[in-house]
């Protein structure tokens, strides 16, 4: 099967909001302005699929992704890749095991903090004026 894998453009972000949008909720507006800005705040890829084959699984699409993310976080020289997974989706879990990552959660006590909205305003009205 052909398919391709290419940065993500603002053409895409219809797209990209219909997969982050369950976890997201009311965040359209602020993903859209800070993905696709001059400097933008982080990166995304996009597999291009020939409608014939949307839908499927098995095809490679998924390691080519992952693949890819990995490639530039070497790039900008990073040292891990991070990923957030929800505990039911096994099938993740399970692909992003079998290339090695490891689940931290339990291993290592991490848990993901996340703050937004009016905790976020909050927080950041909380500091300190010099």
């Amino acid at each position: 099967m052909n398919f391709a894998i290419r940065l993500a453009t603002k053409a895409d972000f219809k797209d990209i909001w219909r997969l982050l949008r369950v976890s997201l909720m009311d965040s359209q507006t602020i993903l859209q302005h800070h993905g696709f800005k001059q400097n933008p705040c982080f990166e995304c890829f996009v597999a291009v699929v020939p409608d014939e084959h949307k839908s499927k699984e098995g095809f490679g699409i998924g390691k080519a992704l992952l693949s890819n993310v990995a490639k530039v976080a070497k790039e900008k020289e990073g040292a891990w890749l991070q990923l957030n997974v929800v505990d039911w989706n096994t099938p993740s879990l399970d692909f992003f095991a079998a290339r090695g990552a490891q689940d931290i959660t339990v291993k290592e006590g991490w848990h993901v903090i996340h703050f937004d909205g009016q905790n976020l305003d909050r927080l950041a009205n909380e500091t300190r004026q010099n």
